[in-house]
């Protein structure tokens, strides 16, 4: 009975062994490349809009750091600029707001351009192809720009609407 237990015993090593890699196999992988080619064009903020913003620093250190991301031609490059990003963002959104963009429609929009900036993130920590979350990232600021454009073309005043006295 002992002999038949270390038998098998000796059989499990041995199976057990058999599924490792020999050692002077080389591991070929994959190498992610970035498209920066299928990155969006940015929105275009009306001159109201553009006029605001320009008295808004930290948003615009947000959106000189966006210049470098468009220069992005690979993956090194995009972690450099995504980096700054999320500090420049960090930056803005402890900043003070002016107070024709201090809403709670641009502030719903900062955070999803976070969340985006930390998902580019994740995918160049794992490995991950970044070319979609950089476009969803980019499609994000898009939506954080239109809304400067739409607060400032909107003929309804707010606090009329609100004011139920």
């Amino acid at each position: 009975m002992q002999k038949l237990l270390g038998a098998i015993l000796v059989c499990m090593v041995l199976l057990g062994c058999n599924g490792k890699e020999a050692p002077g196999e080389d591991i070929t992988t994959e190498e992610l490349v970035f498209n920066y080619q299928k990155m969006p064009k940015r929105t275009g903020l009306n001159p109201e809009a553009t006029e605001a913003s320009e008295q808004w620093p930290e948003f615009m250190e947000l959106n000189n750091s966006f210049n470098v991301l468009y220069q992005a031609k690979n993956i090194e490059d995009l972690a450099l600029a995504i980096d700054d990003l999320i500090d420049k963002e960090n930056a803005l959104a402890k900043s003070e707001y002016p107070e024709v963009f201090n809403a709670f429609q641009i502030k719903s929009r900062q955070r999803v351009l976070k969340t985006y900036l930390l998902k580019v993130k994740a995918s160049i920590l794992n490995n991950a192809e970044t070319t979609a979350p950089t476009v969803e990232m980019i499609e994000a600021y898009n939506a954080m720009r239109s809304q400067f454009n739409v607060i400032l073309n909107s003929q309804l005043d707010s606090k009329l609407i609100l004011d139920e006295e």
